[in-house]
């Protein structure tokens, strides 16, 4: 495992923001894009698996980590191919989770020519979310706007590490650990002015537009809402194929670093 203290070691100038970057191994290159709930150091059981085989590149989005987060508007998929602009990458596989899912996915509607495959985890498909995930938001605004960051970091992890099926008591402590610090810095953040811009029209009623190989991976303890929006995007994104984690919630890369990297890197790598 990579330093967690310090998942990057290097800065690039991209569209009015300093993006945190780290770049190791040789071949076509794999872009890791981070989960909303963390930042880059949730790579740190990929990087020298990944490394061995691919160019690895892990950065902190715009307002996450340790890159800036400056007023004005701002697009994540525009920043991530601002980043391949700056380390001179043509075309990359792009990994990611979550909100970083939803990065990689508009970045192949907006940039078709420069994504070579998609592995998209624990994504939303869009629609409506449930009433369940609505209220934990909820709660998570109230217990911020009452000043308990605390508190709300905690309802994060039991929502999104633990998953509605288990309790604290049954997720690895150190997997909890590491993202109650992540997004204990992100909850602190001052982003005020910040002005993120979605792609239009979104993703959600473009999936049929991918032409590149692509993954969908979910935890099987993760939100329902997760797990149901897996169905959709293997059935309307051509050839997508689907895998499923067990025993894994909403970062399954953290909670089960060996099969994901088997199965992600057999994937990608059996694209050429």
């Amino acid at each position: 495992m990579t330093d967690p203290a310090h998942a990057v070691t290097d800065h690039a100038d991209v569209r009015g923001a300093r993006l945190a970057f780290q770049a190791s191994g040789a071949g076509h290159p794999v872009v890791l894009i981070h989960a909303g709930i963390a930042d880059a150091r949730m790579w740190d059981d990929q990087i020298a698996a990944f490394g061995a085989r691919l160019r690895v590149v892990r950065y902190d989005a715009r307002g996450f980590g340790r890159s800036d987060a400056p007023a004005g508007a701002f697009a994540h998929h525009e920043d991530l191919i601002g980043l391949m602009d700056a380390l001179g990458i043509d075309r990359a596989h792009l990994v990611g989770v979550s909100m970083g899912s939803s990065t990689a996915l508009d970045a192949a509607i907006a940039y078709p020519d420069r994504v070579s495959a998609l592995v998209l985890v624990s994504a939303r498909a869009g629609g409506e979310p449930s009433a369940a995930l609505r209220e934990g938001w909820a709660k998570v605004d109230e217990l911020l706007e009452a000043g308990d960051t605390a508190a709300a970091n905690e309802l994060e992890l039991r929502m999104w590490v633990d998953g509605p099926r288990r309790t604290p008591d049954q997720v690895d402590p150190t997997v909890r650990e590491r993202v109650r610090e992540m997004n204990g810095a992100l909850l602190t953040m001052d982003g005020e002015g910040m002005d993120e811009q979605k792609l239009d029209p979104p993703a959600a009623g473009r999936l049929g537009e991918i032409r590149v190989p692509t993954l969908v991976v979910v935890g099987d303890e993760d939100v329902p809402d997760v797990v149901q929006s897996a169905g959709p995007l293997v059935q309307e994104i051509p050839g997508a194929k689907r895998a499923t984690i067990a025993g894994a919630a909403h970062l399954p890369n953290m909670e089960k670093p060996q099969e994901f990297n088997r199965l992600v890197l057999g994937f990608l790598t059996a694209i050429g």
